[in-house]
């Protein structure tokens, strides 16, 4: 069995941000780590491999700078080989373009039986790319997904929803987006560390994947502003004199909560 697992590399979100002030965008320009989010995802791929008992988990990834730093943690997991696509051009690249980027990377390894991603990114939050991946490459999508089983050509899930968990199946080849806490993912040890530094990372360009037009061009927008959010005002006290209860009911009144 062949899984894919797109992973993004973000700025250590322990770090202080920064926005690259000619554009707006978060500044990506320093060491990138695995995006905790991914991990889960790395995680399930290599479950899933070891259960069907052959097969190999690849990565598909896009950064800035040719950065691999994630990608190597990912790797030292025990995924295989991954497929870097870095690009000065990407820059302002939105989640259609990301997806239809990553699709191509996808299309270049080839051989998927599963493509695995999280539901959102750390730092961007669209939570649209694993559903736009699925729609450019023609592949069934399960979202949510809490819970993965492989039966034969069949993809089993269950599927994590406000009322509970939905219980889906569909064929393979097949997408999935899955939620944190669907496995417990395990850390590199020092020998996965050592071998990540010799696995093959394939780096190419949005034009070598064909994809166009991308970044700024692609999107068809630009971050025209950032403005801090408001403080938070503070709060109504309200002191009980023996009639405390008639000035929360007044005050649940005016918010219409009651």
């Amino acid at each position: 069995m062949n899984v894919i697992v797109c992973v993004k590399q973000i700025p250590d979100p322990a770090l202080p941000g920064a926005l690259d002030s000619s554009t707006n965008t978060l500044k990506r320009d320093g060491k990138l780590i695995l995006d905790e989010s991914d991990s889960y995802g790395v995680e399930m791929a290599l479950q899933l491999v070891d259960k069907a008992g052959g097969g190999e988990v690849s990565l598909v990834s896009m950064a800035p700078n040719g950065e691999v730093s994630g990608l190597r943690t990912a790797l030292a997991m025990g995924a295989a080989k991954a497929v870097l696509v870095s690009d000065p051009a990407l820059q302002g690249s939105d989640a259609l373009t990301t997806a239809r980027v990553l699709a191509a990377a996808v299309g270049r390894i080839g051989g998927a039986d599963l493509v695995i991603a999280a539901t959102e990114s750390s730092d961007g939050y669209t939570g649209t790319v694993p559903e736009q991946l699925a729609e450019v490459l023609g592949l069934p999508s399960v979202t949510f997904a809490k819970h993965v089983e492989i039966d034969g050509s069949t993809l089993k899930a269950s599927r994590q929803t406000e009322d509970g968990y939905d219980e889906v199946e569909c064929p393979l080849p097949a997408l999935i987006s899955v939620t944190a806490g669907v496995v417990e993912p395990r850390y590199p040890s020092f020998k996965g560390i050592m071998a990540a530094k010799s696995k093959p990372v394939d780096t190419v360009t949005a034009g070598d994947l064909g994809v166009d037009p991308v970044g700024w061009a692609g999107a068809g927008q630009q971050i025209s502003d950032v403005a801090k959010a408001p403080e938070r005002a503070a709060g109504e006290i309200v002191e009980d004199d023996g009639e405390g209860f008639a000035k929360i009911v007044s005050f649940l009144e005016n918010l219409k909560v009651i």
